[in-house]
């Protein structure tokens, strides 16, 4: 009779043992499988069914929720949608998220661990707080300038502030209200529709996933390499570059934008300010393609990995081409192609003695009672060209500013530095040229600059004549560092 005992405990003592092994199978190796399988809709309910968590500009807030009253219960909201949505994307129960809403959604969601009070336990168990915060360096003056200087223009802004590499402005328009991507109805499917067959392509965020060739703008770098590599060692001798320029290993004549202007053998000086193609074409022949690569990655071009935290699509500089693309690339031509941002970078690598510091967008995350969770982790600063190099091209960038053809950024109580860009498109250029304009502004009394700006405008509807980086890009640059400065 004992014996028997025995065994039937034995028996339901394997099947304990197999019952836990299984639940500890499910809930925590399977758990993440059945999280997202589309028919349990319960991981939806629980994500929806509290407010999600919000993202702050200057402290305050820029999104909310509304309680619909519906299974999925609780709404996104947005201020201001249209000026904050190249910055916070959208979270919609029907398309998912994108930008901030998709880089810091377990924050805002509130399934990341590090919200809990035990975070290795809610790892384990999956556990749900309440969604967490997520404060912004975007500075709302800046935003608001950039985003009415643009206007009812296509184009970008991206600001960075050179000393950290904080985010101050983040705009692209045409832009679109996130908040018509909230809720389930036949609306939310119907505003998603229109969006993406919107010829202006609202959803695009042109400041971080739009590359353009940088035209006249991508010269800092040209010049950059050159006054490094030694090419040039004084800044106001003549270059040995004719005027038109044939591109080597071929008889294409490159000349330059304004005839009125004198470029050949032009001193760096001179054709920095009025921006001669041919000294830059030619310069950057002299430098060579692998010199003109690593100056060009030292910046950050050609780097896949770039995340703010949102991803940042790749700026390119050719690694491989023959000399005459070399000296097309060389002006930001051929298949060169940069980021707003990337261009922002470069200014603020400029004014900054030649320091490149990354860029972020998220100053720090918070908890539902507003304790902070965790503060940006800061990359160490890495040397894009020398110190003296980049004095010299401050020295260059404010002449533009001062007496050359980016006048309209000048500011008064601040030393400003610019470089105008008109960028042909097209298979063969034919297309309306997109103007740049990059800069840097620092305070007279102050020891660092404040801000570094790139913009660019894709205005189709404008005068093909009337379209230049100094005359439509730059008045937009001015107030962004106006707005930045005070």
């Amino acid at each position: 009779m004992i014996r028997c005992v025995r065994h039937t405990a034995a028996f339901f003592l394997v099947l304990l043992v197999a019952l836990l092994l299984n639940a500890a199978r499910v809930q925590v190796l399977q758990a993440g499988a059945y999280d997202d399988n589309p028919a349990n809709r319960r991981s939806a309910l629980a994500r929806y069914g509290r407010p999600r968590g919000d993202i702050l500009v200057g402290g305050n807030p820029v999104t909310g929720s509304r309680d619909s009253g519906g299974r999925l219960r609780y709404e996104r909201t947005y201020r201001q949608g249209p000026l904050y949505a190249p910055v916070t994307g959208y979270a919609s129960q029907l398309y998912g998220t994108s930008l901030v809403e998709h880089a810091e959604d377990g924050i805002l969601s509130g399934t990341d661990s590090r919200l809990a009070p035990f975070p290795l336990w809610a790892e384990l168990t999956h556990g749900r707080q309440p969604g967490g915060r997520v404060a912004t360096t975007i500075d709302p003056a800046a935003q608001r300038a950039a985003f009415d200087g643009l206007g009812g223009k296509k184009g970008a802004v991206a600001a960075v502030e050179p000393a950290s590499g904080r985010i101050l402005a983040l705009v692209s328009t045409p832009s679109y209200d996130p908040g018509a991507l909230s809720g389930t109805g036949s609306q939310t499917t119907a505003a998603w529709r229109r969006l993406n067959r919107d010829s202006g392509r609202p959803m695009v965020d042109r400041a971080l996933r739009q590359t353009y060739p940088p035209g006249s703008v991508f010269k800092v770098v040209t010049a950059a390499a050159a006054l490094d590599g030694g090419q040039v060692t004084d800044i106001d001798a003549p270059t040995d570059t004719p005027d038109p320029y044939v591109l080597p290993g071929s008889s294409t004549r490159l000349t330059n934008e304004d005839e009125a202007g004198d470029c050949a053998h032009a001193t760096l000086r001179y054709a920095f300010r009025v921006s001669c193609n041919t000294v830059f074409a030619h310069l950057g022949v002299e430098v060579g393609l692998p010199g003109m690569v690593r100056a060009a990655e030292r910046f950050g071009f050609n780097d896949d990995g770039l995340k703010i935290p949102v991803r940042v699509a790749r700026s390119v500089f050719d690694t491989e081409m023959d000399r005459a693309r070399l000296a097309l690339s060389s002006i930001g031509q051929y298949d060169t192609a940069a980021t707003p941002l990337q261009m922002a970078v470069v200014a603020a690598a400029v004014a900054d003695d030649g320091e490149v510091r990354p860029p972020y967008l998220v100053d720090r995350v918070l908890d539902s009672r507003g304790r902070t969770v965790a503060t940006a982790s800061v990359e160490p600063p890495r040397q894009a060209v020398r110190r003296t190099t980049a004095r010299r091209l401050q020295e260059l960038m404010t002449d533009v500013v001062t007496s050359g053809t980016g006048t309209a950024a000048a500011l008064d109580g601040a030393t400003v530095g610019g470089k105008t860009g008109t960028a042909q498109h097209g298979e063969r250029g034919e297309g309306t040229p997109y103007a740049w304009f990059i800069s840097w502004a620092r305070a007279q009394d102050a020891a660092r600059p404040a801000v570094a700006v790139a913009v660019v405008v894709e205005d189709a509807a404008a005068d093909r004549a009337d379209i230049s980086g100094g005359g439509s890009a730059a008045p937009i640059a001015r107030e962004v560092m106006r707005a930045a400065l005070r």
